[in-house]
């Protein structure tokens, strides 16, 4: 397994410091409140948050956020999405939690589906699209997958004067709900990585239907809870009863359709990446995206073929 190392050995300021690298990988950052109470390692006090900050060369301030020196000409689009989140989230949480409840009930084998990317982080604008991590029944990854996308270009109809950029661009509708990570419960128990980027992975996913099945998967992955102990204490938010939930029979699905749904979604990704052949920016956001979540990617090369 990849990254079974603790957090709570390191200084407060090592901890601020890596966790300020960890989200300028991730392309955003946190004000000196905020960060307090998600550093690596379990939460620290704004204070330390503020010495870390006064004593490293690394790191400064830039409107009123924490990021590394090289950051800093990107604090202002930070900020920027900070406060269009505040205006457009609320609406599109809402649009998700109606989106679920038809992917689960059409699609049985869901067993847990969070809301991930910038609509959990705080990053969220309305050119944005909605990232789900989800888990399944075995043998049954690329199903989901595709009925994310089905579902979602049915969903997407409905919303074709949505805001757009280049990574939701679309010909028919724009992109709007999307499967950014998809496991297998047998890949849960243990997670082959428990480093500190899935972890943080974790902690900002916002568990929307099966959060006890999300749950298990933190206490069957200690590391998890060694690198950020705040899964532990985590508030659940508005979510949907499992057993309250209409859904179609299970045998609609077998596992044996996974590889017929694997060559027809490998299909569409490939097309989803021909039509961003001349957005270079595209592509590399979408290379960085799938280099951070391997080894659970769908559709590498060797996957396709």
């Amino acid at each position: 397994m990849i990254g079974r190392s603790s957090a709570q050995t390191w200084s407060p300021s090592e901890r601020v410091r890596r966790t300020v690298a960890l989200l300028s990988r991730r392309g955003f950052a946190l004000g000196p409140e905020r960060l307090a109470g998600l550093c690596l390692g379990g939460p620290v006090s704004e204070g330390d948050v503020r010495w870390a900050v006064a004593a490293s060369p690394d790191l400064a301030f830039a409107h009123d956020l924490v990021v590394q020196g090289a950051d800093r000409t990107r604090s202002s689009e930070i900020r920027r999405r900070a406060a269009a989140h505040d205006a457009d989230a609320p609406h599109y949480r809402e649009m998700t939690v109606r989106f679920v409840r038809t992917l689960v009930a059409f699609a049985p084998f869901t067993r847990s589906v969070s809301i991930a990317g910038s609509l959990a982080s705080g990053g969220f604008r309305a050119s944005d699209d909605v990232d789900l991590n989800l888990i399944v029944d075995d043998g049954r990854r690329h199903l989901a997958y595709v009925a994310v996308n089905l579902l979602g270009l049915l969903h997407a109809l409905r919303h074709r004067s949505k805001p757009v950029d280049d990574l939701t661009r679309r010909p028919v509708a724009p992109r709007l709900m999307t499967a950014n990570l998809i496991l297998e419960r047998s890949q849960c128990h243990p997670l082959a990585r428990q480093d500190e980027d899935m972890a943080f992975e974790m902690l900002m996913s916002q568990p929307i239907f099966g959060l006890d099945v999300f749950d298990e998967v933190i206490q069957a992955n200690q590391p998890l809870l060694d690198h950020f102990p705040q899964l532990a204490h985590r508030s659940p938010g508005p979510g949907i009863e499992s057993t309250a939930q209409a859904r179609l029979p299970a045998w609609l699905f077998p596992a044996a359709l996974d590889g017929t749904a694997r060559r027809v979604g490998g299909a569409a990704w490939r097309y989803m990446q021909w039509t961003r052949r001349g957005k270079p920016d595209a592509l590399a956001r979408v290379a960085f995206v799938r280099a951070t979540m391997r080894p659970y990617t769908l559709f590498d090369e060797q996957d396709v073929t």
